[in-house]
């Protein structure tokens, strides 16, 4: 059967835009989950006599409410690639193996589409099924890379398709395609092992952060209180304030000071993880949703903010 290749490459746009709707649903949900703690929160625990939300409550929680639904979902996708990465290597073994015994480009990847490589099996069978369509091998493997969006795939499939396109042993360019790959992930998986050193104190700075806020309001606070009532019995300045007024002037701004240091670090330390991760500011946000949380707890729970 004769098919139009040019109907099927202009199928692209559309997967485009299919990612760019997941991208778009994901960021809505995340606004909607935003929303709905913001009203369940107004309605659970400000008509308590026990527990009221400030301002700056409603900015954590909206911040983690946002931030924690994009980062997983990001975190999933990046996921989803990497295992999808981790297989290239194998399937390009296969397809210059089958290369060997004399079969064409579009041969070799139509035979290997019949084994197993994990998460790689839907795309492989994709080209397969895009070649038996009329699809050349070079289109087929430009669209997947393009499908993947992947530094690593890209540049494989650039190789392959200047390679095919100039002739020769292709066989022997897979081949070395596929040990680069393979060297490239394992690059990568050391770089990793390596940074989860750093994730780690990243977040162990954060606990001793807070652990400081909380040494600094049960010990350091407390003292100016003391000190501040000490002076406004004993009247020693003309024109002291009262006790009263020194002892809100003392913790008042402090606390809220901590509060927002809190959400500083919080964020930036969250995101600073996600870049050490795997160079994505979009995989901190995950990171930094969950010290949001554990900083909103800290505070009103063992603080009593």
């Amino acid at each position: 059967m004769n098919v139009n290749v040019k109907n099927i490459v202009d199928l692209r746009p559309l997967q485009s835009e299919r990612k760019n709707l997941d991208r778009q649903v994901a960021i809505i949900s995340a606004v909607a989950l935003m929303v709905l703690i913001a009203i369940g929160a107004e309605g659970a625990l400000n008509h308590t006599e026990y527990f009221h939300m400030s301002m700056l409550d409603w900015i954590v929680l909206g911040l983690a409410a946002f931030m924690g639904p994009y980062g997983i979902y990001t975190s999933f996708r990046v996921r989803n690639l990497r295992l999808v990465e981790e297989r290239v290597p194998d399937f390009l073994r296969d397809v210059a193996e089958a290369g060997r015994f004399g079969m064409t480009l579009a041969d070799s990847i139509i035979t290997a589409s019949g084994g197993q490589y994990g998460k790689l099996t839907p795309e492989i069978a994709r080209m397969a099924s895009q070649i038996d369509w009329g699809v050349p091998a070079t289109e087929a493997i430009r669209l997947f890379a393009e499908r993947m969006k992947s530094p690593l795939i890209t540049r494989i499939s650039n190789i392959i398709i200047k390679a095919t396109d100039a002739g020769g042993a292709v066989s022997d360019v897979l081949n070395m395609v596929a040990h680069d790959a393979r060297e490239t992930l394992l690059n990568r998986k050391e770089r990793a092992i390596a940074m989860s050193t750093y994730m780690v104190v990243i977040y162990i700075s954060f606990a001793v952060f807070l652990a400081t806020i909380a040494i600094l309001e049960s010990s350091f606070i407390p003292q100016i209180q003391k000190a501040g009532t000490q002076i406004g019995q004993t009247g020693g300045l003309s024109g002291a304030a009262s006790p009263t007024q020194i002892n809100t002037l003392a913790i008042g701004p402090v606390t809220i000071a901590f509060y927002l240091a809190v959400v500083v670090h919080a964020v930036g330390d969250g995101i600073m993880a996600g870049v050490i991760q795997d160079g994505r500011i979009s995989n901190g946000m995950r990171h930094s949703a969950i010290m949001l949380i554990v900083g909103f707890i800290f505070m009103h729970v063992i603080l009593g903010v």
